[in-house]
């Protein structure tokens, strides 16, 4: 009974308005103030999104992973060890002994090939970074195999380089689930995912005891996690858009962490012994989308021109000062084959003489979906109101986060403002989506980001293809330079930022971890 009073309270501490009066959170729950009207699943199979990728990096443990303590370093996660053949294709997995899952039953080689089969035959949309390495509904079975309780092997379509084939393993499809429990959950042959899309089968450090939509994310710790139990009994992450919000709560002590503050709200902070600034540099890169269904945003021109309107150094220099750096090209700075040119800035006159070339010398009328919640919607008024000086009337869409995605997945947009953050730590990952689109039709069964903004690109997809396959290190990183170069001089990508990420806490709270990546983000250390 106890410890459903303590659970309750900690309900309490997350359901309570900005107008509630608390004097601190319990001592035993970390609760955050967080943007998560972005979670669409929490199903590993399905998860694609910033805040779910975030929240199953927590709940399950995954193949390949990057741990807590070092977030550069891949290192096996719930495998224990891995071998490659002399040809490279096959990769032998050995599983760590005496896992259990939330539920108690054991993790084994067989819940490891089930993971991965699963991913596979649901196809939902991450499942291209497990079919890329030759594995389809119809071979899935054959070629990932767990040969006896600690072993898995697991046979490649083509030659790849075996640190890819790992690194796609660390992802979110690379999480483990509890066979068993989702076979019980099971509903006309949908392998759980009617159920896992709420519910949680992991045997990570938490488990997931509710998730309420635009409301509040609650986890449990797991006492028996192979790291030993977090500190923290229950982590909170509770919806609050207003980054204003935010600030008042973490001041007033009603949460421990937020997680959304604008640069104005952090420099406000300063100062304030009670709270505590930390930045994360973060490998998330914020761009629009051009559909090319929409003929004028197809011209080539057009593209150029909207690249010279954009005023990325005031954007970075004032509302965004801190937390965002000028960046434009697909894969991040600080990373193997990265491009850190930035040819682009705010010419008005360029872009109207772009515009001329192209037809439209007074300009034409535009949509631009974007997120209604900072920074998205201060990134959206002010490429409103520089577009506008050359004549392109923008109207603004606002939605919630996962409104805007999902109309974007549908190519329904006309220009949209979005980020995007690699799903494994090698440059294929994002050239994989920004470069590669192998089927350009309404119903293609892959469907990248060039994809979703109708992008036609046979000869760019070849050289990416190209450029996963090869095995000299410099070769491959002349090649995804390359690659970025192409894109950043003509594409329907315009490439503005990459996210420097800060978080205000209160004083007290230590060990919270923010990894280079959406879903390198772990509670486990936290510590009040």
């Amino acid at each position: 009974m106890r410890h459903k009073i303590a659970w309750l309270a900690g309900v309490a501490v997350v359901a309570l308005g900005v107008g509630g009066a608390l004097a601190a959170t319990p001592a035993d729950t970390f609760v955050m103030a967080k943007q998560i009207d972005d979670i669409i699943t929490l199903d590993p199979a399905e998860v694609f999104e910033f805040t779910g990728g975030e929240v199953i990096a927590n709940v399950y443990d995954r193949i390949m992973t990057f741990e807590a303590e070092d977030t550069e370093t891949l290192v096996p996660g719930v495998a224990e060890s891995y071998a490659v053949s002399d040809d490279g294709r096959t990769i032998t997995l050995k599983i760590r002994q005496g896992l259990t899952f939330h539920s108690g039953n054991p993790l084994t080689a067989q819940d490891v090939a089930y993971s991965l089969q699963r991913v596979v035959k649901l196809d939902k949309t991450p499942a291209f970074i497990l079919t890329q390495l030759g594995w389809d509904g119809s071979n899935v079975d054959e070629m990932i195999k767990a040969i006896d309780e600690s072993t898995v092997e697991l046979k490649l379509g083509e030659d790849f380089a075996p640190t890819f084939v790992l690194n796609c393993l660390s992802a979110g499809v690379g999480s483990v689930v509890d066979m068993k429990l989702v076979q019980e959950h099971e509903k006309d042959g949908d392998m759980g995912y009617g159920w896992l899309k709420s519910a949680s089968a992991g045997s990570g450090p938490f488990s997931l005891r509710t998730w309420n939509p635009n409301e509040a994310v609650l986890l449990e710790a797991n006492p028996d996690y192979r790291h030993g139990a977090p500190a923290m009994k229950r982590v909170a992450l509770r919806h609050v858009p207003e980054p204003a919000a935010q600030r008042l709560l973490l001041e007033k002590g009603d949460i421990d962490m937020a997680r959304n503050l604008s640069a104005d709200q952090i420099q406000g902070l300063e100062g304030n012994a009670e709270i505590a600034i930390d930045t994360h540099p973060k490998a998330d890169v914020w761009y629009l989308g051009l559909n090319q269904k929409d003929e004028r945003l197809a011209n080539p021109k057009v593209r150029q021109a909207i690249r010279w309107l954009i005023d990325y150094h005031g954007m970075a220099d004032s509302f965004l000062k801190g937390q965002f750096k000028v960046h434009q090209s697909f894969w991040p700075s600080g990373f193997f084959a990265s491009l850190t040119d930035t040819p682009f800035r705010l010419d008005v006159e360029k872009g109207k003489a772009l515009l001329a070339e192209a037809g439209y010398p007074d300009g034409f009328e535009v949509t631009l979906d974007a997120s209604n919640a900072y920074p998205s919607a201060d990134i959206a008024q002010s490429i409103q109101a520089t577009m506008g000086q050359a004549g392109i009337k923008v109207s603004i869409i606002p939605g919630e986060q996962k409104q805007v995605i999902t109309k974007y997945r549908a190519r329904q947009h006309q220009i949209v403002a979005l980020y995007w953050s690699p799903d494994y730590m090698d440059p294929h990952s994002n050239a994989d989506s920004f470069a590669r689109n192998p089927d350009n039709s309404d119903d293609a069964k892959s469907k990248p980001l060039a994809w979703r903004n109708a992008w036609e690109i046979p000869e760019i997809t070849a050289l990416t293809d190209a450029a996963v396959r090869e095995r000299d290190a410099e070769k491959r990183k002349e090649m995804y330079l390359d690659l970025q170069r192409r894109l950043q001089e003509d594409s329907p990508f315009v490439i503005m930022f990459q996210n420097l990420n800060q978080t205000a806490r209160r004083s007290n709270v230590q060990g919270f971890v923010s990894g280079p990546t959406f879903d390198t983000v772990y509670y486990r250390l936290v510590q009040k």
